[in-house]
């Protein structure tokens, strides 16, 4: 079944089977390989293995060199750790809605040595952030599937697959450009097993056009999938 086929019911099927597949279920830590690093994630954290949006987005990102990074929904902290080592940000930002997901970066970023240029905090996107925090590059890998308005989280990887009514992305659209320093870039991934056309909608209700920078085509657990990397633009296409 191709993208353009897939019912909302479709995806959200979909979205639960990937839940199970991907999810940590482990009753203790385990590690994972990507990267060619190897990365500590507690219960309940998602664990992005080969395949996933993370092992391509995390090296194509045009990290703002010796600037202020933030990651919303940083997970297990590859994309935020990598922003410190490799993309030559002076100063990293992750947040995260659950508490696990916390947890884990922050051992990351010390498993790794950076545990002094990364921040982590707790935050439903922007909430707990400080008033006057401001970054020069604002980036979130959001969760695709859009949930029915009565769906109750129950488990913490559940959050990295879902957002009901895409109400999460539509706030992180609307409200990214208040975060940005003079001359900052506001990103965000989306993939063809969500629903395009929503979060085309959604966007334009929160005033901003998402500009394609990057896709790479690639099968995730036997579906196959395009990944998008977008920059957001302040104002809505003619």
């Amino acid at each position: 079944m191709n993208q353009e086929s897939r019912t909302s019911e479709d995806r959200y099927r979909l979205g639960m089977d990937l839940v199970e597949q991907l999810g940590s279920g482990e009753a203790v830590p385990t590690t994972f390989e990507l990267l060619d690093m190897e990365w500590e994630v507690l219960p309940g954290t998602y664990a992005p293995h080969r395949g996933t949006g993370t092992e391509w987005y995390t090296t194509v990102i045009p990290y703002p060199k010796g600037g202020r990074f933030l990651e919303i929904g940083s997970g297990a902290g590859v994309t935020a750790i990598w922003a410190a080592l490799h993309g030559g940000c002076s100063h990293v930002t992750a947040t995260d809605i659950t508490e696990a997901a916390v947890g884990s970066t922050s051992r990351n970023a010390e498993l790794h040595g950076v545990a002094d240029q990364v921040r982590t905090l707790r935050s439903d996107v922007f909430a707990e952030l400080d008033a006057e925090d401001r970054f020069d590059m604002v980036f979130w890998n959001c969760s695709v599937f859009e949930a029915p308005s009565e769906f109750e989280f129950t488990r913490d990887v559940e959050w990295a697959i879902f957002d009901r009514g895409y109400e999460a992305l539509g706030r992180y659209l609307s409200q990214v450009h208040d975060r940005l320093l003079p001359g900052g870039r506001a990103l965000v991934t989306f993939n063809t097993l969500g629903d395009v056309d929503r979060v085309t909608a959604v966007a334009a209700d929160s005033g901003v056009t998402l500009n394609l920078l990057d896709s790479s085509a690639r099968n995730l657990k036997g579906y196959d999938v395009t990944y998008k990397l977008f920059e957001i633009l302040p104002g809505t296409q003619e």
